[in-house]
């Protein structure tokens, strides 16, 4: 699958000089949404991934699918004022702002397999957080695993540097 060909570059947004790549054009695409899900979740099939970690929005949607793929239950990690119990905040910085990610304090088990996933790592601000909230509950973090990877923004390599392994099925050039 052409993965690259099915997202949508729209140049200028949020900000000027920002290269903003569209999943939603290969989320609704049927072939290409069931395709990117199996290719994402081939290297953990049967690897006893007990859950996915999805990141605040389109990390919902691959995350769900790639846990009911697995056989795992899905862990939501959102913006501030969205969980209903305790949570654990964890602030960042992105290209264009800053932010926080949240987890409900019970949300995994110490020792827990679980699979960071999003759309797109650029800075790595918003997966770092996830990191260190997963770790703060005490989960072994199999990979962070992402359609699109923006490699010239350094966000892969932050989250290597971190010791984790880190897969995404295409790669955009610039930003």
């Amino acid at each position: 699958m052409d993965y690259k060909a099915k997202i949508r570059t729209i140049p200028d947004y949020p900000a000027k000089g920002i290269m903003f790549r569209d999943v939603t054009t290969l989320m609704s695409d049927a072939d290409a949404f069931a395709a990117a899900v199996a290719d994402l979740c081939a290297p953990f099939e049967g690897a006893g991934v007990s859950k996915v970690a999805g990141i605040d929005a389109r990390g919902f949607i691959l995350g769900g699918a790639m846990a009911v793929r697995l056989g795992a239950g899905f862990l939501p990690l959102r913006k501030p004022g969205k969980l209903p119990y305790e949570t654990w905040s964890e602030p960042y910085e992105l290209e264009y702002g800053s932010d926080a990610l949240h987890m409900h304090t019970d949300g995994v088990e110490p020792g827990e397999k679980v699979l960071l996933v999003d759309d797109l790592i650029a800075t790595g601000g918003t997966a770092e957080a996830g990191v260190k909230l997963l770790r703060r509950g005490g989960a072994d973090i199999a990979s962070a695993v992402f359609l699109v990877d923006l490699p010239e923004l350094g966000g892969s390599g932050k989250l290597k540097a971190l010791g984790l392994d880190v897969a995404a099925l295409v790669s955009f050039s610039g930003h």
